[in-house]
């Protein structure tokens, strides 16, 4: 029985997709049938679109952090990064709406971002980018910084994720 009330699928009466972020396990489930982004994707979902290119569709977020905020998305329906196995034609498109965003909106620049199943509001991978400007409010995408305790244990979380990686440090 699918969940109804999961962020980033349309509930029965095809109303409001938004909710809570959901917690738990990654997103590893086949397409959701109702999933608003393979909708809007296919069409069956209105959306102000940008481009179509490369299996890809950039449109408009519908909650901006600010006028010209842009999702890409995959038009086949991926998760997570894990899901998409390569995401060259993602991020080549993300660098080109960084670029065109600043002069098409008089910006000073673009905030790009992925969620990566946490924080991930629809269960169906997402670039944002979001039109920046010195002064212009945004806060807190950084929440508070940490330190490591030692130079020793900064290299060791380096050295667990280069292990992860496969690769050694260098």
């Amino acid at each position: 029985m699918e969940n109804e009330s999961q962020p980033g699928l349309l509930p029965a009466n095809g109303k409001e997709p938004h909710g809570p972020t959901p917690r738990g396990p990654p997103y590893t489930s086949p397409m959701p049938t109702n999933c608003i982004f393979c909708a809007i994707a296919q069409g069956r979902e209105a959306a102000s679109v940008v481009t179509r290119e490369s299996g890809l569709v950039a449109f408009l977020d519908a909650r901006p952090v600010f006028k010209g905020h842009v999702l890409v998305i995959p038009e086949e329906h991926a998760a997570d990064l894990a899901a998409l196995e390569n995401v060259a034609p993602l991020f080549t498109l993300v660098r080109r709406l960084a670029l065109a965003i600043p002069r098409a909106l008089d910006a000073q620049g673009a905030f790009v971002a992925v969620n990566d199943r946490v924080s991930q509001s629809v269960p169906h991978l997402h670039a944002h980018v979001v039109p920046r400007s010195k002064g212009d409010g945004l806060r807190g995408f950084f929440w508070p910084r940490t330190q490591y305790d030692s130079l020793e244990e900064r290299d060791t979380f380096a050295q667990r994720i280069a292990d992860a990686l496969g690769a050694p440090l260098t």
